[in-house]
């Protein structure tokens, strides 16, 4: 294995991110234009937020969630590609996470239905700890 199977749910990752910030702007811009909001009365994140129905607001959280755990994913992707220690588990949990993620990032997108979304999460969190368990198995063993 070359390492670099690595990148591809490394850049779906960074991908969904773009995904979900234009999802994000193009919401906000239609609502705010439909009804004519003065995006001036938006100054702060707070101010913006309570302008705007919970809805539309979904994807500014899932974006900030995507600057949480994915974190640590892009970490460990670079770590395993300049150790050389990219392998089949690796990889495969690597596209589980990114799967799971952008399963969790359609539903906090749209339906947002919590406990969906949580055991989405906690799959993809396991994924994550899974691969981070090994980094750490592999870097503290002789």
């Amino acid at each position: 294995m070359q390492g670099s199977e690595i990148f591809v749910p490394f850049v779906g990752m960074l991908t969904l991110t773009f995904v979900v910030w234009v999802v994000l702007y193009v919401r906000r811009i239609a609502y705010m234009k439909k009804h004519r909001i003065n995006p001036q009365e938006s100054t702060t994140p707070e101010k913006g937020k309570a302008l705007l129905p919970e809805y539309v607001n979904y994807p500014a959280y899932n974006l900030a969630n995507l600057f949480e755990l994915p974190v640590i994913f892009y970490a460990i992707c670079l770590y395993l590609y300049v150790t050389g220690s990219v392998d089949q588990g690796y990889v495969i949990a690597a596209w589980v996470f990114f799967l799971l993620r952008v399963l969790h990032s359609i539903v906090h997108c749209t339906i947002n239905r919590v406990m969906l979304r949580f055991q989405i999460y906690a799959l993809s969190s396991l994924a994550l700890w899974f691969m981070l368990g090994r980094v750490v198995i592999d870097v503290f063993s002789p």
